[in-house]
């Protein structure tokens, strides 16, 4: 269970996430810290409005989470904070001529609420040690929110930015199935984008809503050695610029494989590899190298 934690550290795949183990039963009362860096490199897909074209982008972030599971309503439930720093450059055609950017400092930080609705009740120490081994076979269902908050470096006269400048509510459905060594999970969220009302040249974007569906498959070699394979698919996300739509509708696909490996009893790292491919008329493809550590708190 240590190794959750690091899967909200240094091992996000580009904006969807693909998280193994996102619905794993915790005890509460417990904390996890984590820090992560991540490596992005490939051909990027801009929006139109921005008229970059052939461009290509290498990146690297680090990022500081820290996660607690509590105690609500009688159900199990943990919070997620997040906030990461990158820099990076990015190279390209602008309106037809090559150019280039190089940027760092903080990105969009992000908070997220987290509730088992079905399976995996509230317990503590030998009570959940107690529940997991008499229930090998079980079933989760999980909600949560995410909040995407526009504290990352943003200036309006850059077409180019590590914040978005606008708010990210991301409402999500999950369920885990354990069965014995083996997970298979299914996750379901939609982005709802708050406006930029500050985009490039003073205009204003707005977007429709993101689709993201993902699932996982995972086997648990001993506590804490696991290894994941991991899909997902997200469609949607058209948007305007100054009230004008643009043909930039996403059909998005992913894969990632992912290793957990303890150090100690409260101590783990997470290694992953991911690819994302952008399966328009303009295709791209991105590719993630990532690693994280986290240490466990309480009992």
């Amino acid at each position: 269970m240590l190794c959750i934690a690091l899967l909200s550290v240094g091992n996000e795949v580009f904006c969807q996430e693909l998280e193994p183990r996102r619905w794993s039963h915790l005890p509460t009362g417990i904390s996890f810290f984590g820090l992560g860096t991540a490596y992005t490199f490939g051909d990027i897909l801009f929006n139109p409005a921005m008229q970059i074209e052939d461009s290509d982008v290498k990146t690297m972030g680090i990022a500081a989470a820290y996660i607690r599971t509590f105690d609500m309503f009688g159900k199990s439930a943990r919070i997620d904070m997040s906030l990461p720093y990158a820099e990076g450059r990015w190279e390209g055609l602008l309106a037809g001529e090559p150019a280039k950017a190089d940027r760092k400092g903080l990105g969009d930080s992000r908070l997220r609420l987290s509730v088992n609705l079905f399976g995996a009740p509230p317990l503590k120490g030998k009570a959940f040690a107690g529940y997991q081994a008499e229930n090998p076979v079980s079933t989760t269902v999980g909600a949560a929110v995410a909040v995407t908050l526009p504290t990352g470096e943003y200036r309006s006269e850059q077409l180019i930015n590590l914040g978005g400048n606008r708010w990210i509510i991301r409402p999500q459905m999950g369920v885990l199935h354990q069965r014995h060594k083996w997970q298979f999970e299914l996750t379901g969220s939609v982005f709802l984008f708050g406006d930029n009302k500050d985009f490039f040249m003073e205009s204003g974007l707005e977007q429709d809503p993101l689709w993201f569906i993902q699932g996982h498959a995972v086997y648990t070699f001993r506590p804490g050695l696991w290894a994941s394979l991991s899909t997902g698919y997200a469609h949607g996300g058209r948007s305007r610029v100054a009230d004008s739509p643009l043909d930039d509708d996403s059909r998005l696909s992913y894969w990632k494989i992912s290793l957990g490996v303890p150090i100690t009893p409260k101590q783990g790292l997470n290694f992953g590899f991911a690819a994302g491919r952008t399966n328009t008329r303009n295709d791209g493809d991105l590719y993630r190298l990532a690693m994280g550590w986290s240490m466990m708190f309480g009992h």
